[in-house]
């Protein structure tokens, strides 16, 4: 069986619903699949808008933003449920959390705080609502489906808004709640990125983590594999919105997607790879507007790996913008021994994760988010000496097996570079990436020049699928 996770673009519209259902009623007739939805496309985002607004006292806006919601939701449930009982009791399960989620905002309107359990619940209903619909739908299309709350399964800490889940606790709810209703036949509708601490309190495990529960559900299933549907074809060897001759990847080992998620690369959340390593569970990425096409399966399966094997070095390209270089120079680092322990702790206190780091005998550089907190990060380091911050700039990653280990590469990459300007570069730690960091401005020319040096020749067909194709197309 699959577990099937799908992102707010493959749900946003009652089309794409509808095409959605299509997809999982195909795969139903291999094995009964689970279905882990996202909030429809844009909802997340209006609701945060929503919860500021309560927390900042404009009740009016709120409350006009909630309307929105429902009425969103209504056309869905209208366009979807053809069944007229079952489009009425849709219907009043849809008031019924929009009834909740106003009771929250004028709550918040008169604490006249938006904390970060109440942002939480806020941000909660945008899954609940998309999988009660979709369920509801699928049961119109004569498939035999059940909704179940995550939160019965998706047990985690008290870290709102970055939840982690009770791994264990976790494991025997989903043998407890998810797995008798698989052996039924029944399709499992269910929400992805929100979960409930142990005494019942809403969470969310941060944006993107749709990915990660349907991974982690994969995983203590187990399941056969774990599908990622989106809204492009698969994991692309650059953003196409820069090169319009991106390609689709056809194969990466567990290590490259790992890579690219923490560089910068967009299809996957970053922590959904680790629980398919550990039970090698083959990821696939999809584009649901195009479901017949390739997409990108992520595996380390040495049979999938050599079939698909190329003549080439690189598989893809990752960008991570809204970055600043942090400069540091202190002549006490000479041969100073635990210099660098106090160095980094000044980072650990703040915060702040460090993404890229170059080092030398008496100096430092290196990548971090580029937030308000850093200019009194850098305040702090200057007590242990000089201190430079650049602003706007983004981190580049060449990611590819054994680029390390491989002659030349390193040459190729940086000879195209040549009329940019690279600020920082970073290698050795990893050897399935080359890092480099320029300006913000130069990114688009950086990505162009290297996409042209190691995907424009005929010895890529094996490992590429086709340019990138999007719905319109």
């Amino acid at each position: 069986m699959a577990v099937m996770k799908f992102g707010g673009t493959s749900v946003g519209t009652a089309s794409a619903m509808k095409q959605a259902i299509r997809i999982v009623a195909e795969e139903n007739k291999k094995a009964v699949p689970v279905v882990v939805l996202s909030a429809c496309s844009g909802m997340t985002n209006l609701l945060i808008r929503i919860s500021e607004a309560a927390g900042e006292s404009r009740l009016d806006e709120a409350m006009q933003m909630a309307g929105d919601v429902r009425l969103h939701h209504l056309s869905l449930v209208d366009e979807l449920i053809t069944d007229a009982q079952r489009r009425e009791r849709v219907r009043q399960q849809v008031e019924e959390y929009v009834t909740k989620l106003e009771l929250l905002v004028k709550g918040v309107d008169i604490v006249g705080e938006l904390t970060d359990r109440s942002f939480d619940s806020f941000c909660s209903f945008g899954e609940l609502l998309s999988t009660t619909i979709f369920a509801a739908a699928l049961e119109d299309a004569g498939y035999d489906s059940q909704w179940i709350d995550v939160r019965r399964v998706m047990v985690t800490d008290r870290h709102f808004g970055t939840a982690r889940p009770l791994e264990a606790v976790c494991e025997k709810q989903v043998q407890e709640v998810i797995r008798p209703v698989i052996d039924e036949g029944r399709i499992v509708v269910t929400q992805g990125f929100i979960g409930s601490t142990e005494d019942g309190h809403t969470t969310t495990m941060g944006r993107g983590g749709s990915d990660f529960t349907a991974a982690l559900l994969g995983s203590w299933l187990p399941s056969d594999a774990i599908q990622i549907w989106t809204d492009v074809d698969g994991v692309m060897t650059c953003d196409p919105r820069m090169v319009p001759e991106a390609r689709s990847i056809r194969v990466l080992t567990f290590s490259e997607a790992a890579e690219l998620a923490y560089l910068g690369a967009k299809v996957l959340h970053p922590d959904t790879i680790a629980p398919a390593v550990k039970k090698n569970i083959p990821v696939y990425v999809l584009n649901s507007h195009l479901p017949d096409a390739k997409g990108t399966v992520i595996t380390d399966d040495s049979g999938i790996l050599e079939g698909m094997s190329y003549g080439g070095l690189v598989k893809s390209i990752a960008v991570k913008k809204g970055q600043c270089i942090v400069n540091f120079r202190s002549n006490r680092m000479l041969g100073q021994h635990g210099f660098l322990t106090e160095f980094f702790s000044v980072f650990a206190r703040a915060g702040v994760s460090v993404d890229m780091i170059s080092t030398s005998e008496v100096s430092v550089s290196l990548t971090v988010s580029d937030t308000d907190g850093i200019e009194q990060l850098a305040e702090e380091l200057g007590r242990m000496g000089e201190v430079e911050v650049e602003h706007h700039v983004a981190t580049v990653s060449v990611v590819g097996d054994n680029l390390r280990m491989s002659r030349g590469v390193s040459g190729r990459i940086f000879s195209s570079l040549k009329d940019v300007n690279v600020r920082m570069i970073s290698q050795g730690a990893s050897e399935i990436n080359v890092g480099f960091v320029v300006e913000e401005a130069d990114v688009p020319k950086a990505v162009r020049n290297l996409h042209h040096e190691f995907f424009s020749g005929d010895d890529m067909q094996g490992i590429f699928d086709r340019p990138a194709q999007h719905p319109a197309e």
